[in-house]
């Protein structure tokens, strides 16, 4: 099959790769119909997750087609169309068991395209099937159900959640990527007072007003002014941060009002400095977190009855094997416009599953 390999640090290539198999009684094998590019690839491309090894398929989100489980599958079977999701959940050890299946011990958590070979690919295996797909509803469109496989859990959980967003708040949300965005829009499920946008370019900025924010800011000084002036000096209830470098989260901690929440959504390559000098006086919350996708099935119910806007996320669509071209259209999204890009496979008829 082909598949989308990382070669190390800013090395890629579409190439010819082995079909995977069937290696644990647990996996299912999935035909990739809809597969998307996450800020998470561009972060291993530039060398900021060592733990990649290079030979590794890319890639942890995708809908597709069931074509063949191990003996121990039992919520799922082939000729399923299903969801993968980002996360993968043993669904025994302790971290699951709580509902935290991001730090799945039983060999799950975030492994598709980051330990193990990933979605980015014509087929994909993924281990403990049952808790790692979701069947689809027959309203909810591929090309918008891959939405839910990793950013709007993300930002429902990581950011809205975590943050604890509540009504009325004045809620700020730097980064208007795609899981900014859609931070904004699960954001507005719990009617804050006023959804403040801050990013780098003017394109995501126009965006965030169309996913609900009530006011966007460039980066930087203006966008501190802006929301002491909106909270009369007071600052933010909540501070969502999705870019993930060191600027943006200092930023956010200065944006926040004493006693309010900073939860951390971005991917961080660098260190950043705590100032505790300034925070320790000040009642705040910082949370980070990796997603659980806990949230899934309810996002999927709230997908089919169209009160997410995944479609709007989507500014490009290519066949699977364009995947090169979404890399290079997606990387420069300040040029592009690009927010989220969508790749589709052609159907293959036949798979031969190898056995151990």
């Amino acid at each position: 099959m082909k598949a989308l390999v990382f070669h190390g640090s800013g090395e890629s290539a579409w190439e010819n790769v082995t079909d995977p198999g069937i290696q644990d009684a647990t996996d299912a094998i999935v035909r990739v119909d809809a597969v998307t590019i996450c800020g998470t690839d561009l972060h291993i491309l530039k060398g900021d997750l060592p733990e990649v090894r290079p030979g590794t398929v890319l890639g942890h989100e995708a809908v597709g087609e069931i074509v063949d489980v191990g003996g121990d599958v039992r919520t799922v079977r082939p000729g399923d169309r299903v969801l993968v999701s980002c996360i993968t959940a043993c669904g025994r050890c302790r971290y699951c068991r709580e509902g935290m299946y991001g730090q799945c011990r039983g060999g799950g958590g975030w492994i598709l395209g980051h330990l193990i070979d990933g979605t980015q690919a014509e087929y994909v295996r993924v281990p403990h099937a049952d808790l790692s797909t979701y069947p689809l509803p027959g309203a909810v469109d591929s090309k918008d159900a891959v939405l839910l496989a990793d950013i709007f859990p993300t930002a429902y959980e990581v950011g809205v959640l975590n943050g604890r967003v509540r009504p009325a708040d004045t809620v700020v949300v730097v980064g208007a990527g795609p899981v900014g965005l859609a931070a904004i829009a699960t954001a507005r499920l719990y009617t804050p007072g006023k959804i403040i946008a801050v990013d780098l370019a003017p394109a995501r900025l126009d965006a965030a007003k169309r996913f609900g924010a009530d006011a966007v800011a460039a980066a930087g000084d203006e966008a501190e002014q802006l929301v002491a002036d909106l909270t009369e000096g007071l600052g933010a209830d909540v501070v969502i941060e999705a870019v993930g470098v060191p600027a943006s989260f200092e930023a956010c901690t200065r944006m926040v009002r004493p006693g309010g929440h900073v939860a951390n959504v971005g991917v961080h390559g660098k260190p950043v400095t705590l100032h505790l000098e300034d925070l320790w006086i000040k009642n705040v919350t910082i949370t980070t977190g990796l997603v659980d996708t806990y949230s899934t099935p309810a996002l999927l119910r709230m997908s089919a009855a169209g009160q997410l806007p995944t479609s709007s996320l989507i500014t490009h669509i290519f066949p699977l094997d364009a995947m090169e071209e979404a890399y290079d259209i997606f990387s420069r999204a300040a040029d592009t416009g690009a927010l989220k890009v969508v790749l589709g496979g052609p159907q293959h008829d036949v798979l031969t599953v190898r056995t151990p």
